[in-house]
């Protein structure tokens, strides 16, 4: 590749490589009473619960009785279906289109998530291509609640960087969240901003050429 091309890429998951709809997840819980859960989690914010879980500082279990106490009527298998909800499906040819840019240019993850997440998409994956885990995807994924950092910290990203010896300038980050887009530009990054899933492979092809 010529020196002024990209020599990496990391990629954020939901909204990029798999379909997601925050607004399920919302409706899901409201459903089943917990009226106000719009007011503590959103793609643009979220309340301290959902970071920690996201962050591996608490786990299912923790998660699942915190949430209890708000409809302490609902069993721990509606309450994961709920959170849950949030999960579509990985796009036709998607996972086939990073593993031919994989041949080109190392392929990162960092993706927000948690272990409730990770064991659903993973069970997607397995139904969709056979694999048994997302790690399978990419050169190596980062994943918040394994490596106990979030975007848009900082560490998320450095991290990365340092592991594999990344040259920010000629690395592109890919995400669906403006707030992580701005930190990875804090970094030094290249960035698409990903706003409609099926853009990626027109928006990804000018950094290729």
């Amino acid at each position: 590749m010529g020196s002024n091309k990209i020599e990496a890429i990391i990629f954020d998951l939901g909204g990029v490589i798999l379909d997601i709809d925050y607004n399920r997840t919302v409706w899901a819980f409201q459903d089943l009473g917990f009226e106000r859960f719009d007011a503590l989690y959103s793609k643009m914010r979220q309340s301290g619960l959902f970071d920690q879980l996201e962050k591996g500082e608490i786990d299912k279990s923790a998660f699942v009785e915190s949430l209890q106490k708000e409809i302490p009527n609902r069993t721990k298998d509606e309450i994961v279906n709920a959170w849950n909800a949030i999960i579509l499906d990985f796009p036709v040819g998607r996972l086939d289109y990073v593993q031919k840019l994989r041949s080109k240019v190392p392929c990162y993850l960092l993706s927000n998530t948690n272990e409730i997440h990770l064991a659903y998409f993973n069970q997607l994956l397995n139904r969709a291509k056979k694999l048994q885990s997302i790690h399978e995807c990419f050169d190596q994924a980062y994943l918040s609640h394994e490596i106990h950092a979030r975007k848009p910290e900082h560490d998320a990203w450095q991290m990365i960087i340092d592991e594999h010896g990344l040259i920010p300038q000629k690395t592109l980050f890919i995400d669906d969240s403006p707030q992580h887009i701005d930190a990875a530009n804090q970094l030094g990054l290249n960035t698409i901003h990903l706003t409609a899933i099926h853009d990626l492979e027109a928006r990804l092809t000018p950094f290729l050429a």
